[in-house]
């Protein structure tokens, strides 16, 4: 069985992280590295899925309610407009293997949007 990943600890409260939004199924924090003024993540709360691709398949109920929480995050914390990025893969700096969606709006800095 494979370690946990950082998302499940920080869900299950084995790693300090401020929640700012859930559901039953899904929960945003602060990117710990932002690219932008509004930079988080949305993560589902499970750990089945490694990537948008597996999730897609798999469920993509759940894919649509991250996509929901992505929206209603941006038009809490922004104006509205946002950047949704998936990560897959090492090549494009995924390092997390727990699928997960950067919201990132305002100016976005340059560079990778790792995690």
């Amino acid at each position: 069985m494979s370690e946990p990943s950082v998302f499940t600890r920080i869900l299950n409260g084995e790693i300090p992280s401020e929640i700012v939004a859930e559901t039953d199924n899904v929960f945003a924090i602060r990117d710990i590295a932002p690219r932008a003024p509004l930079h988080l993540l949305v993560i589902p709360k499970t750990a089945a899925y490694r990537d948008v691709v597996e999730l897609a398949a798999g469920d993509p109920g759940l894919l649509a309610e991250m996509v929901s929480l992505a929206k209603t995050l941006a038009e809490e914390h922004a104006d509205g407009d946002f950047r949704l990025i998936f990560n897959v893969g090492e090549g494009v700096g995924q390092t997390v293997f727990h699928v997960h969606a950067h919201v990132v709006a305002g100016r976005f800095s340059e560079g990778s949007v790792g995690g």
